[in-house]
């Protein structure tokens, strides 16, 4: 009878709360970047301004440190297009307010964008030219960051849509000239002219060029590029005959003969008459045929030999452009910062083949996202969707974040995150950035950059969520970056005690790529 009574006293206070909670009015919670008054949320502590002030960082027992000995972490976000030129009145507000999250470096991305603002002149019909307006913006912004202890990324290489007259073949087909860049001398050409013409600019705000600038913590050579990785998803095969600026796309039959040849020169050079004859038949090519290249179907069937001569010869070209530009950027140009290649980013193929050619950078990177959305267009609206599959991570540890990224770093090398994130509308975004945070710490990283904090210019900045990777206005993902800043930058975890290694042959690498 008591248990009766007691169970309608329990579902009465349920309704009633529901009732209550039914004339709740929920007001949003916005992130006013423009209010930076004095607040409980402020990490600007964390900093130590001005950027670069005690000289260049370096390494020091492969991790980052300042020219002091003292240990340095990155706790980064990327800027991405437009947002990488602010107004002279926003760009003060704007580095005000990412120090108070504790933010002590930028990653500017897509410098080089053609469907946003970018530092390439827009009426021009070449990419050879640097708009002065663009840059000014640029550079009072990098001035206004260091000023409060913001280190600066550079990226040189991210979106670049090359136009007519940069003298580029089938340059309308390319995309954003992924992969070309590792055998096409013209596209090598441009890389190094644009690099001399943004590292040599003069910033007249922090009086020096971006190659004697302190506060340029990273040079990072190309984004997310990797042949073997275009080899592994059939995008070598020259069946590009639609004229697009995309990203994952194939090349142009031009390029897939131009690389055909390449390979048969290199394999000249390095195997006997008897061998070539013998690869030959391997291949089914008769004397005075080219060895034509394996595609993705016949990875499993090929002959060991066939396969590890293809796979070296793509590593080998990744190999030489990452040491050319280095060379470039280190002997030509004089650069002080420390150089990345590009980054190891994706995970569901394997990274060893690229790390063997990053890895000689002075540092490591690795990108990865949880539940990156997955784009298709309605059917019958044409409109572009997306899905996601929205369940936590910690239900998921193998396929973590942080167990993906692990693959990445290499002994004895500076280890960065160059982007990560819990894309929106994930409903476990609370626990990306914490789980990042800690681990990283414990991993002794050496750096974390979440992407993004913006796409567009502050003036377009709004109050409410209008992509998957802005944290800018997200709550969520701002009120973590700032108490995670603590977290990584302070070291309130202590690094891991032992460091269990791997070590693979050169022959488990490239058997890997199958």
């Amino acid at each position: 009878m008591a248990r009766r009574y007691l169970n309608r006293y329990i579902v009465f206070l349920l309704l009633a709360d529901v009732a209550f909670g039914a004339n709740i009015q929920m007001k949003p919670f916005t992130m006013d970047w423009r209010d930076n008054a004095d607040s409980l949320v402020d990490v600007s502590f964390l900093l130590d301004a001005p950027a670069g002030k005690d000289g260049f960082i370096t390494i020091g027992e492969g991790q980052l440190e300042k020219p002091n000995g003292k240990r340095f972490r990155i706790w980064g976000v990327n800027f991405t297009g437009a947002s990488c030129f602010p107004s002279k009145e926003d760009a003060p507000i704007v580095a005000e307010h990412l120090a108070r999250f504790g933010i002590n470096c930028v990653r500017f991305h897509f410098l080089d964008s053609n469907w946003s603002a970018s530092v390439f002149v827009k009426d021009r019909d070449d990419t050879r030219a640097l708009d002065k307006q663009q840059l000014d913006l640029w550079d009072y912004f990098v001035a206004e960051l260091k000023e409060r202890g913001i280190y600066t990324n550079i990226n040189l290489n991210v979106g670049r849509n090359f136009r007519k007259g940069d003298g580029v073949r089938d340059y309308e087909y390319l995309g954003l000239a992924k992969v070309v860049n590792y055998f096409d001398e013209r596209i090598q050409e441009l890389h190094r002219e644009y690099a001399g013409q943004l590292l040599t600019h003069y910033n007249p705000y922090t009086k020096s060029q971006y190659r004697n600038e302190p506060a340029v913590a990273t040079v990072e050579l190309v984004n997310e590029n990797s042949i073997v990785e275009a080899w592994m998803a059939d995008r070598l095969l020259g069946r590009n005959t639609g004229q697009q600026r995309g990203t994952w796309i194939d090349i142009t039959q031009y390029y897939a003969n131009k690389l055909t040849e390449k390979y048969n020169a290199w394999l000249t050079e390095r195997l006997s008459l008897g061998e070539l004859r013998e690869l030959r038949d391997m291949s089914g090519v008769g004397a005075d045929e080219l060895v034509p290249r394996l595609t993705k179907n016949q990875f499993a069937k090929a002959p060991k030999k066939r396969f590890h001569l293809e796979a070296s010869f793509y590593m080998e070209l990744e190999h030489d452009y990452f040491t050319m530009m280095y060379d470039f950027l280190k002997k030509d140009l004089g650069v002080r910062s420390l150089v990345a290649g590009t980054s190891d980013h994706g995970h569901s193929k394997s990274g060893y083949p690229l790390l063997t050619s990053t890895s000689q950078m002075d540092i490591v990177d690795g990108h990865v996202y949880w539940q990156h959305p997955s784009y298709g267009t309605n059917p019958k609206t044409k409109r572009r969707t997306f899905s996601i599959k929205n369940t936590p991570m910690v239900d998921d540890p193998f396929n973590s974040t942080i167990v993906q990224l692990s693959r990445s770093a290499v002994a004895g090398k500076p280890y960065t995150v160059s982007e990560t994130n819990h894309p929106f509308p994930s409903e476990y975004a609370c626990e990306g950035i914490g789980i990042l945070a800690a681990y990283a710490a414990f991993h002794d990283w050496d750096g974390i950059y979440l992407y993004t904090f913006e796409h567009k210019d502050p003036q377009e900045w709004q109050s409410k969520m209008l992509g998957h990777f802005d944290i800018r206005p997200d709550p969520v993902r701002m009120c973590n970056a700032a108490v995670c800043a603590a977290i990584f930058l302070r070291g309130d975890v202590r690094p891991a005690i032992e460091t269990a290694a791997r070590s693979y042959s050169a022959e488990q690498v490239r058997e890997g790529i199958r």
